[in-house]
């Protein structure tokens, strides 16, 4: 029996996308460096949607990747084949438009296959060791899980 938590009286946790219907959603959205071996991980409380998924490269870029692309005249993604940043969707493809216009670089794509988003970097450099941090600690509210995802160290690792 844990302390904390008596037999039959666990603490009531979220699932799936941490559902809280006063805030909404928590949604975690990673962009990995791999020449840098950084992250920077964005967490939204709506739908996982294209425009937060280029949202997140934006804000990336703005904190961490003008310091170490000084210069740069272009940006290259690499992204799974589905979800909302497929390579089918257009809402996608005009948010990376619209991306490209603020930074006033032209922006390359190169989708994973289908099937194939585990070869995608992100999963064995930042979101597996994510979930390893926050393993076994209830995800009972936003401010946990940013400080559980802040507080993982990908170089270590």
């Amino acid at each position: 029996m844990h302390l904390l938590y008596p037999q039959g009286k666990p603490e009531e946790v979220r699932v799936h996308d941490f559902l809280d219907k006063e805030v909404g959603k928590a949604i975690p959205y990673g962009v990995y460096d791999m020449t840098e071996n950084q992250g920077w991980v964005s967490v939204g409380i709506d739908h996982d949607t294209a425009r937060f998924a280029a949202e997140a490269a934006h804000r990336w870029r703005k904190k961490m990747g003008s310091k170490c692309y000084r210069g740069a005249k272009r940006l290259l993604i690499t992204a799974d084949g589905g979800g909302s940043n497929g390579s089918r969707c257009r809402l996608w493809k005009v948010a990376l438009q619209d991306l490209a216009d603020r930074l006033h670089i032209p922006i390359h794509v190169c989708h994973f296959p289908p099937g194939t988003s585990k070869w995608n970097k992100i999963e064995h450099r930042m979101f597996c060791h994510i979930t390893q941090n926050w393993r076994g600690r209830p995800l009972v509210s936003h401010d946990v899980i940013v400080k559980l995802i802040g507080n993982t160290n990908f170089l270590a690792q």
